[in-house]
């Protein structure tokens, strides 16, 4: 089960690199926090890191096509961007379908379980 974990983690530090070298220290600094919210044992915690994947996908995507659009702009070759930043988007998709398994779900529960009363 943590191992379905890891790909989002690296999702969300490959997204505070990708805001640190643009300059947005405070983004980065969110994505680098992020992964925190995992420690929470909640369903919207879980859904909150799934939705950054997603979100992370979608700003690979547009900085693809603007580094891409810039390039041939330039007249430079532009393939191993393409091939980098689509695969980085797909990364991201994929370490948000995972936040979808049965055993990520049981685990992070949307109320927490009822606990059983003990008679003394």
């Amino acid at each position: 089960m943590i191992l379905k974990l890891i790909p989002s983690i690296i999702t969300l530090l490959l997204l505070a690199a990708h805001f640190l070298r643009g300059g947005n220290l405070t983004v980065a600094l969110l994505c680098v926090i992020a992964p925190l919210l995992l420690l929470v044992r909640r369903r919207w915690s879980l859904i909150a890191i799934q939705l950054a994947a997603y979100v992370g996908a979608a700003i690979w995507l547009n900085t693809l096509v603007d580094l891409v659009q810039a390039r041939m702009i330039m007249h430079r070759p532009w393939g191993t961007a393409v091939i980098i930043l689509a695969s980085a988007s797909l990364f991201s998709i994929f370490s948000g379908w995972l936040m979808n398994s049965p055993a990520l779900k049981s685990r992070y529960r949307s109320r927490p379980a009822p606990q059983e009363k003990t008679s003394s």
